[in-house]
């Protein structure tokens, strides 16, 4: 009897960025993938592991990278079980393009659900309110990601996933659940992931093992460590990002100034909603002629 196959997919998020552990990093996946194996019981046959997880998560993946890169060396390895969990850097380019987001998704979905893996998504917390950008730089990129949810919700939805909120709750306000880079969740974070993954995942009837703990090994990053490293890492990071997002922020920045001076910021929440709608119905016109 082999052990039931985990395999992850994503960006940094998921490769666990913001929970250390030796020289590398572990996160919410590979905390998962321990309450995913059943809670007692000898099985028919043995196994050297009752889970074996993957992790094909790398960091600054785009939705891009997923269905070219990852995604193939996913579905040679025929798990059980899938995350694909993405989107946040596409929001973090001049390149970013909901209709691409979209389709590239529903080809994941689609090719793993075609295997009968369990498909495990989320929703995602903007990064500009996270950065604790000003309001003109922070509202273009939660529109973004708001965009990027909505598609992900709607997919989910179609393709049968197992999904989960992580764009609300508590745990976003809560210093505590994060790293010192402020964006990507500390040690606490990745624990509050991996459980609330694990519930869903429960209630759907596929999790048996028991849930991740709660309790962290290490401690919370204080404050000093988070202006550290800003003024250090953080700098850097800022600046690649800056290269290729900022001059279209400033512009995206520039027009939500004038739509909100002339009242009409409005317009910009429903051409976002249109684009959304548009790259849905391409999808559904695509896929049309095959279920015919």
């Amino acid at each position: 009897m082999r052990p039931l196959r985990f395999v992850a997919l994503g960006d940094s998020l998921t490769q666990g960025v913001g929970d250390p552990v030796g020289e590398g990093w572990r996160g919410w996946a590979a905390l998962l993938a321990e309450g995913l194996a059943p809670a007692g019981g000898a099985p028919a046959e043995p196994v050297d592991a009752p889970v074996e997880f993957t992790n094909l998560a790398v960091s600054g993946a785009q939705t891009r990278d997923v269905l070219e890169r990852q995604t193939p060396a996913g579905l040679a390895l025929r798990p059980d079980i899938v995350s694909v969990v993405i989107g946040v850097n596409d929001t973090l380019r001049c390149t970013f393009d909901i209709h691409a987001v979209a389709e590239r998704l529903d080809t994941v979905y689609s090719a793993f659900r075609a295997q009968d893996a369990v498909l495990i998504t989320a929703c995602l917390p903007d990064p500009g309110a996270m950065l604790g950008l000003p309001g003109a730089l922070a509202r273009p990129l939660a529109r973004r990601q708001r965009a990027v949810n909505a598609v992900v919700h709607a997919l989910s939805e179609r393709h049968g996933a197992v999904h989960l909120h992580a764009s609300e709750g508590e745990w976003l306000t809560d210093r505590a659940m994060w790293s010192a880079d402020r964006l990507h969740p500390g040690e606490r974070g990745h624990r509050q992931l991996a459980v609330r993954f694990h519930a869903v995942l429960t209630e759907a009837g596929l999790a048996t093992g028991p849930a991740p703990s709660v309790e962290p090994e290490l401690p919370a990053p204080t404050r000093s460590a988070g202006l550290w490293w800003l003024a250090t890492a953080g700098t850097g990071w800022v600046a690649r990002r800056c290269t290729d997002l900022l001059p279209q922020l400033l512009t995206l920045a520039a027009d939500e100034v004038r739509h909100r001076a002339r009242g009409t910021s409005a317009r910009l929440d429903l051409r976002a909603s249109h684009a959304v709608a548009s790259a849905l119905a391409s999808l559904s016109a695509v896929e049309q002629p095959d279920a015919a």
